[in-house]
């Protein structure tokens, strides 16, 4: 029995209707004001709903089992623009006025563009040299926010028994302070170096990159002997997908296209509390 999920922020009738005279559905269930589950489908129809859900500007995920969240052993997130709304590098630049050309790098290793993250790290940091620590905080403070529904999702995670991870090729400042605002079990980052209080345009110790972050998610899984339908792994560029490809749950949350097409499933609308409309809740 094949469950299709549907779900927008202004879920619409209609809509709903016509996805599930194409996929032939059994029957509908509501899933609070946001989702449905469509009962019995055919899977065959899956790129006549896809083009459908792009159109309707709906997000949609097929499953042949509804699992128990709480069979789940791991929640991996990358950090900039997935956990939160901005690419905290690019922000750090723009305290400098370096912003444009550090932006333009982020872009292309985002697209994949770039293949060795490290070097697009290394020239970006490089960019930062003589920036204040205290810009960091203003970003932090001033710039920096959770996306909606992370910080739902995190807690029925935490609640349910998951670990939670945070990697990301972004910054030990910033993965530290969230780790502890959300309570999460772990984080890995770059760490920035520093002298007399100012950024010296270099990164500490090896660089936390695509196989690093993939790496990370692996030590924890072969901690917790958690198999890949244990995983959910969300991110949104290039550098996440070694990570994603560990996780039964690869979510690609407002992803570059690149991601999109490689992840198992996609949030382009919906908050990232969305995941928890795929899994049965309750023990």
């Amino acid at each position: 029995m094949t469950h299709l999920i549907l779900q927008a922020p202004n879920l619409v009738a209609a809509h709903i209707e016509k996805v599930a005279a194409i996929a032939s559905a059994g029957g509908v269930q509501e899933l609070g004001g946001t989702a449905v589950r469509l009962l019995d489908v055919d899977g065959a129809e899956r790129a006549a709903v896809e083009d459908c859900c792009a159109e309707f500007g709906m997000d949609y995920a097929f499953f042949e089992q509804i699992a128990r969240l709480r069979d789940c052993r791991i929640l991996a997130m990358d950090m900039d623009s997935t956990l939160v709304n901005i690419e905290c590098i690019d922000e750090i630049a723009d305290m400098a006025g370096r912003k444009a050309e550090v932006a333009a790098i982020t872009e292309a290793a985002m697209r994949g563009e770039i293949a060795d993250f490290a070097e697009s790290l290394t020239r970006r940091v490089a960019l930062l040299e003589g920036v204040p620590v205290s810009a960091l905080e203003q970003v932090y403070e001033q710039r920096l926010r959770l996306n909606p529904g992370a910080e739902h999702l995190i807690a029925v995670a935490r609640k349910t028994g998951l670990k939670t991870l945070l990697v990301s090729g972004g910054f030990t400042f910033f993965t530290q302070r969230l780790q502890e605002r959300l309570g999460l079990d772990a984080s890995h980052a770059n760490l920035l170096d520093v002298d007399n209080g100012k950024l010296t345009g270099k990164v500490l110790g090896d660089i936390v990159d695509a196989q690093g972050k993939a790496d990370r998610l692996r030590e924890l899984a072969e901690q917790l002997g958690a198999g890949a339908e244990q995983i959910i792994a969300v991110g949104d560029g290039a550098n996440d997908l070694k990570m994603m490809a560990l996780a039964r749950y690869s979510v690609a949350y407002r992803a570059k296209p690149v991601v999109r097409r490689q992840a198992n499933y996609a949030l382009d609308v919906s908050p990232l509390d969305g995941i928890l409309n795929w899994f049965r809740l309750s023990h």
